[in-house]
């Protein structure tokens, strides 16, 4: 039978796999892919990665419920999860926007970075979210700001003070 470019394809990416796990050398790597590409049936293919094993399929993992004895009837007994990864807490970016924005905006998207990036990182102590760095972050560009536009008007006051005098 004839094989087609996503047949070829595949072929190659089983090449692939197999050079990265070292199990082909680069110049036999490149001559079996020049060989894929000229092919023109499954047979020629099956011939150019037949020496390459299949790669194993890692173990199945079981669910919590069927570690407490809980069976659902008609269900797999194992099954496959993929880790939950923690979301990034929204307050924390918000906070490191508010800190960036803070000297565009003369200071007064420095109060609510602080603001945010204390509410932020409580919430992120409380429910383990991601998003700790960008929190302080937010923090520490938001108080810069303020202490830099709090100094610049306590000299401006100075010197109108003084030049009134």
């Amino acid at each position: 039978m004839l094989a087609g470019d996503a047949d070829r394809e595949r072929a190659v990416s089983v090449l692939k796999d197999a050079f990265a796990e070292g199990r082909l050398k680069q110049p036999e790597y490149e001559d079996r892919v020049g060989l894929v590409y000229q092919s023109r049936t499954y047979e020629e293919l099956d011939r150019l990665t037949a020496d390459i094993p299949t790669p194993v399929a890692p173990p199945p993992v079981m669910p919590p419920g069927l570690l407490q004895g809980a069976y659902l009837p008609g269900a797999a007994p194992y099954v496959t999860m993929e880790p939950r990864v923690p979301s990034t807490n929204g307050q924390a970016v918000a906070s490191l926007v508010c800190g960036i924005c803070g000297a565009f905006t003369m200071g007064l998207a420095a109060i609510p970075a602080v603001i945010l990036g204390h509410r932020a990182k409580k919430e992120i102590r409380r429910t383990g979210q991601q998003g700790e760095g960008m929190a302080i972050a937010g923090l520490i560009l938001g108080y810069l700001t303020l202490a830099g536009f709090g100094a610049i008007m306590a000299l401006v006051t100075v010197f109108a003070v003084v030049g009134g005098s």
